[in-house]
């Protein structure tokens, strides 16, 4: 799956406003799910039977629901994957405020989990047990499902981040793979200089990137209790950040390619943009997209802002939730636990999801995995690797889908005028605070 920064969300937007206006005066009564439910309750409804509709753009989930009836042959899992990105929240917003049409599971990526659980969108699965699931999931993606002992979904997948190259270009200029961002600097510099065409990557302003590489810096720019925020893009990892960058940036050493487009894929395909550093899903990608260029391209560890560190982001991945409006819950949360924890992970790691679950990620079959693609190397060895250096202390905003919205208009400006990546970033606080401050929210900066 790619990573998705998405456009500004009005449906998500609309339901944060209402939800905010209903909590000043008073909160809502209406049961999220938090109350006991045993297995025999679930496993009653599973004998009972029925039917849930889930929304998801996940295509493994199709052999997932396959193998659900199989098991569970009284209940129908009916899929609705036609609708994505702004489309899917879009839908799924509008159905909550409308108070109908609301599917029974709906898949969300990490960073609008926050903005539904807010909302009161999501039923707490902690009363179903899920609590007990934690020791299953890697630190960052069961981070982004919880708050507190409060559960709101289950991790679908994840994105750990690594350094993919081309092994064909960096022999060809004999440069180093890079261990730190500073080496990574002075790659870049070397093969620019060697080849005017070529370059490290490709960049011109990302959110989900950004963020990625700012969590990965230590820089934790957001802090979220309820509906009070705090923002502030001023920490040292931010200047991590933004000392190498701005020097990639004004050096010109970043290709003026936006990323998922053909000249971005041509240029991974013909070497003039020699790595790519994001989510361990990206191999599927690779084989789907650039396949003139299968053998040369290799994975390796994220680079490290000091020498020794291993810290490492996440970027990308999505959970299964439950919505507070569900019509089966019990049904819903089994489906849930089915594809997420149970035998459904399996049958969609074999058909090329990152799984999110450590068992899968220690197993000598994913680990021992050789890719073609890397001229059979044993990739998922790093994928794991970073997997388990992601910190677990990182927040999104509950309005992420809006904040990454304005992205290109306040730190996107670094990237194509004289603006400084510190001053963009900063830009970007202020907006973002703003925004807040109009949907209700009390937040510092």
């Amino acid at each position: 799956m790619r990573r998705r920064t998405g456009r500004l969300l009005s449906g998500i937007a609309l339901v944060t406003s209402v939800a905010l206006g209903a909590t000043a005066c008073g909160g809502s009564d209406d049961d999220s799910g938090t109350k006991a439910v045993s297995a025999a309750d679930v496993e009653a409804a599973l004998d009972k039977g029925g039917s849930i509709t889930v929304w998801s753009w996940e295509p493994t989930l199709k052999t997932v629901a396959a193998d659900f009836h199989k098991k569970y042959p009284k209940v129908k899992v009916n899929l609705v994957s036609e609708r994505s990105g702004d489309k899917h929240y879009t839908a799924l917003s509008n159905a909550i405020s409308a108070g109908k049409g609301v599917p029974d599971v709906a898949q969300l990526e990490y960073f609008s989990m926050g903005q539904y659980a807010l909302t009161k969108g999501l039923t707490d699965l902690s009363g179903f047990g899920a609590g007990k699931l934690a020791a299953k999931y890697t630190p960052g993606p069961w981070n982004a499902v919880t708050e507190g002992d409060k559960v709101y979904g289950l991790p679908m997948d994840s994105g750990p981040m690594a350094l993919f190259y081309n092994k064909k270009v960096f022999d060809k200029y004999k440069i180093t793979v890079p261990t730190t961002w500073d080496e990574y600097l002075d790659a870049a510099r070397k093969l620019h200089k060697a080849d005017p065409k070529a370059y490290i990557a490709n960049d011109t302003g990302d959110a989900g990137f950004t963020t990625s590489l700012l969590w990965q810096a230590g820089s934790r720019p957001y802090k979220v209790d309820g509906t009070k925020v705090k923002i502030d893009f001023q920490d040292a990892g931010a200047k991590k950040f933004t000392d190498v960058w701005q020097k990639l940036i004004d050096e010109k050493l970043l290709a003026p390619v936006t990323s998922w487009t053909d000249d971005w894929y041509k240029g991974l395909g013909d070497g003039s943009i020699a790595t790519l550093s994001t989510g361990a899903w990206m191999p599927a990608n690779f084989e789907s997209g650039v396949p003139n260029a299968s053998g040369q391209w290799r994975a390796a560890a994220l680079p490290a802002w000091a020498e020794g560190d291993k810290a490492s982001a996440e970027n990308g991945g999505s959970a299964l939730t439950v919505p507070a409006l569900a019509k089966n819950k019990e049904l819903a949360y089994a489906f849930v636990e089915y594809a997420n924890s149970g035998a459904g992970v399996a049958s969609r790691v074999s058909e090329g999801a990152f799984p999110a679950t450590k068992a899968e990620l220690k197993s000598t079959e994913f680990l021992n995995k050789k890719f073609s693609y890397f001229d059979g190397q044993k990739a998922n060895e790093i994928f794991a690797a970073s997997a388990a250096n992601v910190a677990d202390d990182w927040s999104y905003l509950p309005f992420q889908a809006y904040a990454n919205s304005i992205f290109n208009d306040t730190v996107g400006k670094a990237y194509i005028s004289g603006t400084r990546l510190p001053d963009g970033l900063k830009a970007w606080q202020d907006a973002s605070v703003k925004y807040g401050k109009e949907q209700g929210f009390t937040v510092e900066q």
